[in-house]
């Protein structure tokens, strides 16, 4: 009773909200003082609650784009956070001679071992990227492109079923057919990641044949196997990540929380990372024992990989290469590919006649009649695709938000725009933002 008492005392209901003010205003007065002259939110000056929230609403883009339109191109968004909207600053920031460190943001990422994304040690970070390069030179790369034109070969079989299915029409140069309306994000989404997965894994996730959302998941080698959506974890996890991120203290909570949108993104996790290990174990399984593995795609080069002594990576930082791999280019591959088709279609229905005839004509040049997939080759060195696509990434960023860059404390800080900043300063240039200002663009 005596420990109740004390815990429900006008003592202890006084102190907690002091320190839990005085946790929050005390860095604005001594660490990072240097960083109130830097305009944006009251709140972002004391805590990261006002950029977490943007992030944990799935609107951290847009919010940051807007305080740059109030407050101007350089932009405090957390007690130590500063937005920089200025073309100038992204060598200042992100280049590689500049000494600065990823910042903790992306510790939320790992989700057993970590990967070339997350890993912050300079040092790591050098030995893995020395390991992993060999396999994407432009000769590995070229390799690949067998694997990524049979999945597209499924793709258009399954779109042309769709489309076969709908009324009868007449298509663009006037021969008759069918056509159907539906969501392409979808299938957008199920050849990502069944390209990745077949580079990645050494096989497909099967969701292009299947038109479904669903893998295989082992969330320890040898465990049992189970099923789930591998999309909808992907989204998840990057969301809940991208949260946690900014709001470090949340971390060993976050599974405990009552909302729904932390329990479940702990969830996809652990469920992303199962799909790893399931992909992985298969293809080492098969090689203990004794099966030869003739495959050339990204998996068979980490495999052969070793480090400086000669070593190989072992099955955990496998697994944790492999999963970067589908993190990286699933999500990202199928949110700008159909982005870039919708901003082709959407500039094609303001002004008629101006892209979609330009393209199909510069693409029938190059590509003719042939029935198979287009390489590589033919399509490289088309201008006005060229131009289709990186328009299309403009508008619709890959990743919208500015990534965070820790300012060293082996150095003296930086200088940008009048503004310095000091040791412990995160600093991050927004992609959208930089993507949509008038004065880079035009209107």
């Amino acid at each position: 009773m005596g420990v109740l008492k004390l815990f429900i005392s006008p003592w202890i209901a006084c102190t907690v909200p002091i320190w839990f003010i005085l946790y929050y205003t005390i860095p604005y007065f001594t660490s990072y003082k240097t960083l109130s002259r830097v305009p944006g939110p009251f709140l972002a000056k004391f805590s990261n609650l006002w950029v977490g929230y943007s992030a944990r609403r799935g609107k951290k883009f847009a919010a940051v784009d807007s305080a740059h339109r109030k407050y101007g191109k350089v932009v405090r968004i957390g007690f130590n956070h500063v937005s920089i909207a200025d073309e100038r600053a992204l060598n200042v920031v992100y280049g590689h001679g500049n000494g600065f460190l990823k910042d903790h943001y992306y510790e939320a990422f790992i989700a057993r071992t970590p990967g070339m994304f997350n890993v912050r040690d300079r040092a790591e970070h050098t030995r893995k990227r020395k390991i992993i390069s060999h396999a994407f030179s432009p000769k590995s790369v070229a390799a690949f492109e067998p694997h990524m034109a049979a999945n597209l070969q499924r793709w258009v079989i399954q779109l042309d079923r769709i489309a076969g299915m709908g009324p009868k029409s007449t298509s663009l140069d006037g021969s008759p057919g069918t056509f159907a309306r539906f969501n392409a994000m979808p299938w957008f989404s199920y050849l990502a990641f069944d390209i990745i997965g077949d580079l990645a894994f050494g096989s497909p996730f099967g969701m292009v044949n299947k038109g479904k959302d669903e893998t295989e998941v082992q969330l320890v080698p040898g465990g049992p196997m189970s099923t789930a959506p591998a999309v909808e974890v992907l989204n998840r996890r990057g969301e809940v990540s991208s949260t946690l991120g900014l709001l470090p203290a949340l971390r060993p909570w976050a599974k405990y929380l009552p909302d729904p949108f932390f329990t479940k993104g702990i969830a996809a996790v652990e469920n992303l990372t199962g799909i790893a290990v399931a992909a992985v174990a298969s293809r080492l399984d098969a090689a203990e024992k004794g099966q030869i593995d003739t495959r050339n795609d990204i998996l068979s080069r980490l495999l052969q990989a070793k480090d400086a002594n000669g070593n190989p990576m072992g099955r955990e930082e496998l697994t944790s290469e492999a999963l970067t791999q589908l993190i990286a280019g699933s999500d990202t591959i199928s949110n700008t590919s159909c982005a870039v088709f919708y901003w082709i279609l959407h500039g094609e229905r303001c002004a008629p006649g101006t892209i979609v005839p330009r393209l199909r004509e510069e693409l029938d040049q190059a590509i003719g009649d042939q029935p198979e997939i287009a390489s590589y080759s033919q399509v490289r060195d088309l201008p006005f695709l060229r131009r289709c696509i990186d328009e299309g990434m403009r508008l619709h960023s890959t990743s919208a938000i500015g990534l965070p860059r820790l300012v060293t404390d082996n150095g003296s800080g930086v200088e940008f725009d009048g503004y310095f900043f000091p040791p412990g300063t995160v600093l991050s240039v927004p992609s959208y933002t930089i993507h949509h200002m008038a004065e880079i663009w035009g209107r």
